[in-house]
């Protein structure tokens, strides 16, 4: 493949609160180019996507899915993420190696908790968007309602460039605002007949056509030259103009349609390929790996799998080309590893290919120690690229096998759950002895117990739900003096410090400075110091639990001529803090999320009530068409189980969504 091809790929992913429809876009996106010869649906569980018996089960994403198609002489290689908030860690994964996505809002309810969620994932990550605005056959429905909530709550520039045609029930169709043509889906048709813009229509299409004109001349300097200059905007310069827009992340593209009745998803397809960007068009990797298929190898492991198989890598390749047989460095590792097969991978299906180049998503069989995040290489060309954050746990769970002859197997599954999901934490307790398993949600945890039963055939007891606390300083401590002295024979250590201990604003960390002057304290003693707090860090004072929002200063220190050292610098630090904390004035967080709760008018009396008792802040509350929307902030503690008493308070028409939302002072005693 020459250079000038890598143009004509597009890696992006589906990005959307639960139940918005993202899985069913991303069948049709698989129907409608002929990957698959048959509609998969999401309530028949005959999704190519949602391929896991759990995600058939329970109706939802759980495992970010990645499948390949083509569309107009481009090659997509698409990632369908989860939507649920437990399974954030997946779509943070999948976002680092992928180029664009199709953000998809459900055309009643607009922005949703978790579509904001995963529009900040994006933001942070720089991918551009463009927007589907779906379910438009829904009673409710509303194009405009839901623009207006992207911008408001995303705080981007939406650009509407289809009108719908009919409402609700009636909607057959879209106008295109950019070509200004009128596309019709008939009842049951695969696809659309171009036709002229509804008479009834052509007011109102003409309006938007120029609204839209005038947004993007405001926003692009070339379009604002031309609209000056002619008075409208071409379609060419419109849709240059908005790809601009796109790639910069100054605007967001919105088209519409209802991908469960097979409208607007072929403009849907139209507007990846002219708005999205190529591998070509994204800046090199850390300012070094151009994507081209001349250069050394370069790819990133975002994601691992064990099949009946073998063990699978996925890799995204970002320069280079790689083929079956070669060998590659897994720079993290340290090790050299051989490639004995490329896939291209179509949900739990795969199609061996002889190379992978630059652009390209695939999976690889060989590699036995590269872990998601880690860099496969040339390895006459090392480098290492930064790998996808992972978010801390905050729910834990005791593991036992049922049967102790099954111990040492269980052992070797949670090994391999926390390998394949970097977000499952594994750990043994020191007090209890239990084998512990931490992560990002009630659900998130379930999964994985149900795949050690399903997938490993292990019986296993698990204990109630714990939650990750945290520890704070409300009023700190000034002037501690710590002195270590340690001689036993040969060198001896010594080290003098003293420091100040307050408390960091909101949402901060940890942080350390150092005002010592005179060169009292050598600089790398210093930094001696500030590891050594760091690892004071980890068991606070009310409970063992991590410390947080703390501020370290130290002000003042003394050493020895013969017998100072890094590492006594680094105990005195770590044991003068301790001192410091158990002088300071501490308080206990727990998580806290924001749960926003859908139930019928007339329940909502009851789930106030529940919500109150759960220790909930109610903090906006709205209702529309006998639908209530209640939106809370209550400890991540009490919503163990809230599913079902929900269920039962609103005989089943209840839901709710939740989202992290940090750390809130805990009762005194909570953590008992």
């Amino acid at each position: 493949m020459r250079t000038h091809l890598v143009d004509r790929v597009r890696n992006l992913g589906i990005l959307a609160h639960v139940d918005a429809g993202k899985t069913t876009v991303t069948e049709r996106f698989l129907y409608l180019t002929g990957a698959t010869h048959k509609r998969g649906e999401v309530h028949d569980g005959t999704t190519v996507t949602d391929f896991d018996p759990q995600e058939r089960d329970r109706g939802i994403t759980i495992f970010a899915a990645a499948v390949s198609c083509d569309w107009a002489g481009h090659r997509i290689n698409l990632i369908d993420t989860p939507g649920h908030v437990d399974f954030s860690d997946e779509v943070e994964r999948s976002l680092r190696v992928l180029d664009g996505a199709v953000a998809v809002f459900d055309a009643v309810a607009g922005v949703e908790p978790q579509s904001e969620t995963v529009w900040r994932q994006a933001d942070r990550h720089g991918v551009p968007r463009i927007a589907f605005v779906n379910k438009l056959d829904r009673a409710g429905a509303e194009l405009d309602g839901a623009v207006e909530s992207i911008r408001t709550r995303l705080g981007t520039v939406p650009l509407p460039v289809q009108l719908p045609i009919g409402r609700e029930d009636g909607f057959t169709g879209v106008v295109d605002l950019v070509r200004m043509r009128a596309y019709v889906w008939a009842d049951g048709a695969d696809t659309y007949t171009d036709e002229p813009v509804p008479h009834d229509l052509g007011d109102e299409a003409r309006h938007r056509r120029r609204r839209l004109e005038e947004t993007v001349a405001e926003l692009h300097p070339g379009a604002l030259e031309e609209f000056c200059g002619e008075g409208a905007l071409s379609a060419e310069t419109l849709t240059g103009a908005l790809r601009d827009l796109t790639l910069t992340g100054e605007a967001v593209v919105v088209l519409c349609g209802s991908a469960y009745r097979n409208r607007g998803i072929e403009p849907l397809l139209d507007a990846v390929v002219a708005y999205l960007p190529a591998p070509s068009d994204m800046p090199p990797v850390r300012g070094e790996v151009p994507a081209d298929p001349e250069a050394p190898f370069t790819a990133l492991a975002f994601k691992v799998s064990a099949t009946a198989t073998g063990r699978m890598t996925y890799v995204r390749v970002y320069a280079g080309t790689i083929g079956k047989g070669d060998t590659v460095l897994d720079a993290v590792g340290g090790r050299t590893e051989r490639i004995a097969r490329i896939l291209r991978i179509q949900a739990d299906r795969a199609t061996e290919v002889d190379v992978a180049r630059a652009g390209d998503i695939v999976a690889v069989v060989g590699p036995k120690g590269a872990r998601a995040g880690s860099t496969l290489c040339a390895p006459g060309a090392p480098i290492v690229l930064e790998p996808p954050t992972t978010a801390d746990p905050v729910v834990s769970v005791a593991v036992e096998a049922r049967r102790s002859t099954d111990t040492g197997r269980l052992a070797t599954a949670l090994a391999r759950l926390s390998e394949e999901d970097p977000s499952l934490v594994v750990r043994s307790d020191p007090e209890t002895g239990q084998t512990v398993l931490s992560g990002l949600g009630e659900l998130h945890l379930e999964v994985a117990v149900e795949k050690l039963r399903r997938d490993r055939g292990l019986e296993v007891t698990v204990g109630r739900p714990q939650v990750a606390y945290r520890e704070t300083v409300t009023k700190g401590v000034t002037g501690l003096l710590h002195r270590h002295v340690k001689q036993d024979g040969g060198a001896g250590q010594f080290a003098h410090v003293v420091i100040d201990v307050e408390p960091l604003g909101e949402g901060e960390e940890f942080a350390f400075t150092s005002t010592v002057t005179g060169g009292r304290v050598p600089q790398e003693y210093v930094r001696a110091v500030e590891a050594g707090c760091r690892d004071a860090l980890v068991e606070g004072p009310l409970g063992g639990h991590p410390v947080t929002g703390v501020r370290v200063t130290l002000t003042d220190g003394a050493t020895h001529a013969k017998d100072s050292s890094e590492m006594a610098f680094r105990t005195a630090g770590r044991f003068a803090l301790r001192e410091a904390l158990r002088a300071s004035v501490m308080t206990l967080l727990e998580p806290v999320t924001d749960v926003t709760v859908t139930v019928p008018a007339e329940s909502v009396g009851s789930v106030l009530g529940d919500l109150a008792a759960r220790r909930g802040r109610v903090t906006d509350q709205t209702t529309r068409s006998g639908t209530a929307v209640v939106e809370a902030t209550v400890p991540l503690a009490e919503l163990f189980g809230y599913a079902s008493r929900l269920r039962g308070r609103t005989q089943g028409r209840g839901t709710f969504t939740t989202r992290p939302a940090g750390y809130a002072p805990a009762p005194r005693g909570q953590a008992d």
